[in-house]
């Protein structure tokens, strides 16, 4: 009975966006409840014109060391974002690169990504069906500090966001002032200690 009513929080809190945390070391994990059916999820996941609605565009090779590209124009994801700020106007009109590492569908997709060894992060998404709805877990790993820990939390908490106002049929709220709020709140509630809860 216990476990029920944990996932039943857990899902509620997924539903009403709560903030990501870091479980480990170098990570932060977003947990979101979306709209299914699952398979349509995956595609906004993999299919580079519907993830160009809500994070990037670009091709991805859906097998284990297959390439991914993600061309990145946040200020265009939705009306009224305005220009980037002063310390992302560098990464407006970006393209980065990643590989597969895992490819599951419609379950499971991870890639690394970055140019290299010392900056290749990991990311991780995990679908689950429960009824008409998908739980998603969403984990960034290998993060380098606990600054990029908060724009990357931030980034996903904003990213995220979008996909789940577009599934909903919904106007997505600004980018660039949705994810300066969030790196506010961010860097209060992440730990300095990376990996404390």
């Amino acid at each position: 009975m216990k476990a029920k009513a944990k996932e039943q929080s857990d899902m509620h809190a997924a539903i009403f966006g709560e903030y990501g945390t870091s479980p480990e070391a170098a990570t932060v994990r977003l947990e979101r409840v979306l709209p299914g059916p699952i398979e349509r999820v995956w595609a906004y996941l993999t299919d580079s014109e519907k993830r160009g609605k809500w994070f990037a565009s670009g091709p991805m090779d859906l097998r284990p060391g297959g390439k991914v590209e993600f061309h990145s124009h946040n200020s265009e994801l939705v009306p009224g974002s305005g220009p980037p700020p002063e310390k992302y106007k560098d990464f407006e009109g970006m393209v980065s690169y990643g590989t597969v590492t895992r490819c599951e569908p419609p379950n499971v997709l991870s890639f690394l990504w970055g140019e290299g060894p010392e900056d290749e992060s990991e990311v991780t998404f995990e679908l689950t069906e429960h009824g008409e709805q998908v739980f998603m877990v969403l984990t960034h790993r290998r993060l380098r500090n606990r600054t990029e820990m908060i724009g990357v939390a931030s980034g996903w908490h904003v990213h995220v966001g979008i996909l789940i106002d577009l599934l909903n049929g919904r106007e997505p709220k600004p980018f660039w002032p949705s994810l300066e709020k969030l790196e506010v709140e961010y860097d209060k509630r992440l730990p300095f200690e990376e990996g404390a809860a």
